[in-house]
């Protein structure tokens, strides 16, 4: 075969499995879809664990955390590696290597599913059978749109009250956009689910009713009353992946017979274009339809070899490509940070290319500095297992290494090019946190830097004026989380205030501002003078600041410092003393002192031009808008949008599914403390809801005043 001599070329001899037989996946899906128990029945039926755990008994291998366990909830995504030989198929008979993530579903640790498919070559898309498409699938849907991540998706739960495959598979179409089809066909459903009809072999897997772990189903003839049904979506199948697949629809024009093999293939040709989402049913729970999703993984997800290669970026701006090779150069991606109270700081690493080796030396372009990996494991959740080398499209810990940050590229001396990294939102919300005693001082200060270098979204500030350490983060269980582990991991004892509103502000209007700075002390004095012009910038794009300085009226080495200045003062509006966002500033004039200018003074003239002008450009204070979703029965549905209604909440969207309502609404962060407790109030515990950052609105007139107030107090007080 042709393809030999490329393999042989990219995969070592001493390699245990070859690239080609190599799969990295991550489970994604919105919270309590069923992703960790999916997890959970793959690892038993792989042979990693001997015993399945549940996430209700506190006993899942990936939900290692105490934090975790008691919540029933996946806070932080768990890595672990898994074998699984397929009986059928296109590599039937042929052991793969799966290399798992398990991510969280709720949104306040949206960061942990962005790092994990940064890194990932294949996705399971988990759904549950009753409630369809639900808000944080379509975040993790578009994630993986953002990364271009090929994926598959198993509908879960087929087992409970008013579990609907086909419309669930409708529901992915319709929301998400997606071409999605059946592989398998659900054998009833609710408590009379039993197995499943495979739509390329056109067999029935029924299982053992007296098997209580689910490893025992008898591979039938498709029994007669699912027969018809069976044909006319095997039909509808090949006609999808004939529209998509030129080798395919010549067979299937020509009214030739189409073999099992040349269905997988364009299932996998076509999953790996990202234009076809194969659907699986199944019931985690119960135990049913996990052996053919991991037998899907195998034959539809891309090894490391299906992938476009990998881009870096060098300093000039150019890009150099990366492909998975074991003999290349070593480069390798460090996406996520852990402290580990045993062996301190674990980097988790995905390699693209080369070999990394314990003892190496390696090479953080960002830092300019090199360190030594002194250990190296493949993670299985909490446990490990050393090993001596990591390869090409593995993902791996290591120990040893301490200048790194999420995100950094880290590869040979000689390789002088960055991978791009990971991108993570703003944090939405923030609380003040002080030590209780001086003993505590120090370790709060070494937990709060350990946590913001393992989390991204968790942002560490003091404010200049009062002196108050605060805290940023996605949402009130993520600060709830941080500060649980401070406490338990940290030991440390602290109080925190009542979280905040992350306000912005932003400018409506066009105008000028001038900055001086002149300060004469006897010797050498200080000069600085800018003069600036704002305007309002688009939504989301931040600030922009350019240079449109002719005939050198500020010289060219004071423009950077200008620049800072400007955006030093965006830290502090006008209206509440909050971050400006989205305004493009444009450096128009000035002058400059033979003598006395210096970087700091333009820094301050910038500082000062900015202010001035923001006075002017009609400010204004905005406020997060959370997209807010709640499933209710539908005879508190009225309870539920009224009191949507008081917290200033704008109805998007209802839709009935069954005997549930789903309401979608636009809703003020501000209002939505206190939410969860009091919709369970509403509908007797019987609702529940998630919600996401959505955007920014401007405040109503009639609490801008009130929050400008609180701002104020607050300040003075501390």
């Amino acid at each position: 075969m042709a393809n030999d001599k490329k393999i042989s070329a990219v995969n070592s001899s001493n390699r245990k499995t070859p690239l080609e037989h190599t799969r990295n996946i991550g489970i994604a899906a919105h919270i309590d879809a069923g992703k960790t128990t999916t997890t959970e029945r793959i690892l038993y039926y792989a042979g990693v664990v001997h015993k399945m755990g549940e996430v209700h008994e506190g006993t899942a291998v990936t939900d290692w955390m105490e934090q975790e366990r008691e919540r029933g909830i996946t806070i932080t995504s768990a890595a672990i590696s898994c074998g699984w030989k397929t009986k059928v198929g296109l590599f039937s008979g042929i052991n793969h290597q799966i290399n798992l993530i398990d991510t969280p579903g709720h949104v306040d640790f949206t960061a942990e599913v962005e790092r994990s498919l940064r890194v990932l070559d294949g996705a399971i898309g988990v759904f549950c059978a009753v409630a369809g498409v639900q808000p944080q699938s379509e975040t993790v849907w578009r994630q993986m749109d953002k990364y271009g991540v090929p994926r598959i998706a198993f509908i879960n739960k087929m087992d409970r009250t008013g579990a609907n495959f086909l419309g669930a598979i409708e529901d992915i179409r319709t929301k998400l956009g997606k071409n999605a089809h059946p592989l398998y066909l659900n054998m009833g459903a609710e408590d009379k689910f039993e197995g499943l009809i495979d739509l390329i072999s056109m067999k029935a897997c029924i299982y053992d009713s007296k098997d209580p772990l689910g490893e025992k189903f008898d591979v039938v003839d498709i029994p007669t009353e699912y027969a018809e049904q069976a044909k006319k979506y095997r039909e509808f199948l090949i006609e999808a992946l004939a529209d998509d697949d030129d080798e395919l629809a010549e067979k299937y024009l020509g009214g030739e017979e189409i073999s099992e093999d040349a269905i997988r293939s364009a299932i996998r040709r076509a999953t790996l274009s990202l234009n076809f989402v194969g659907v699986i049913p199944g019931s985690a729970f119960k135990k049913k339809g996990v052996q053919m999703l991991l037998d899907a993984v195998v034959d539809f997800l891309p090894s490391p070899l299906d992938l476009p290669p990998t881009k870096a970026f060098l300093d000039d701006g150019s890009e150099i490509e990366i492909k998975p090779d074991d003999a290349d150069k070593m480069t390798a991606l460090g996406f996520k940070l852990m402290s580990d109270p045993y062996v301190g700081k674990l980097v988790f690493c995905r390699v693209y290319s080369g070999q990394l080796k314990k003892g190496d030396t390696v090479y953080n372009p960002r830092t300019r500095k090199t360190e030594r990996v002194s250990r190296l494991m493949i993670m299985k959740a909490n446990d490990r297992e050393d090993i001596d080398v990591a390869y090409s499209g593995d993902i791996c810990a290591i120990i040893g290494v301490r200048g790194i940050a999420t995100g950094d590229t880290l590869c040979e001396r000689s390789f002088e090019g960055i991978l791009e990294p990971p991108t993570f939102p703003e944090p939405v919300i923030s609380m003040s946190i002080e030590p209780k005693s001086k003993a505590d001082q120090e370790k709060l200060a070494v937990g709060l830097q350990n946590l913001s270098e393992e989390d991204p979204t968790f942002k560490v500030t003091t404010n200049s004026e009062t002196g108050q350490t605060l805290i940023a983060g996605m949402g009130e269980l993520h600060l709830e989380i941080i500060c649980d582990r401070l406490f338990r991991e940290f030991n440390v004892d602290a109080t925190s205030g009542r979280p905040q509103i992350a306000y912005r502000e932003t400018i409506t209007g066009e105008a000028a501002g001038e900055g001086k700075f002149i300060r004469q002390s006897g010797g050498r004095g200080q000069y600085g003078h800018a003069v600036i012009k704002i305007e309002p910038g688009k939504r989301g794009e931040g600030a922009v600041v350019l240079n449109e300085i002719v005939g050198g009226v500020i010289p060219k080495e004071y423009i950077k410092p200008t620049q800072e200045g400007i955006l030093e003062g965006a830290t502090n509006g006008v209206v509440a003393g909050y971050p400006v966002i989205d305004f493009c500033a444009r450096i128009v004039d000035g002058s400059f002192h033979e003598v006395d200018s210096s970087e700091m003074a333009f820094k301050m003239a910038g500082i000062f031009a900015f202010k001035d002008a923001m006075k002017k450009a009609s400010p204004i204070l905005l406020e997060p808008i959370m997209k807010v979703e709640v499933s209710t029965p539908e005879e508190y549905q009225g309870d539920v949008v009224g009191d949507l209604n008081r917290r200033r909440g704008q109805i998007q969207n209802m839709e009935t599914r069954g005997t549930l309502a789903n309401i979608t609404a636009f809703v003020p962060l501000e209002m939505m403390f206190g939410y969860a407790t009091d919709v369970r109030s509403l509908t007797k515990g019987r609702a529940s809801y998630s919600m996401e950052p959505s955007h920014f609105e401007q405040v109503p007139t009639n609490l801008l005043q009130k929050i400008v107030e609180t701002s104020s107090r607050a300040a003075a007080r501390s």
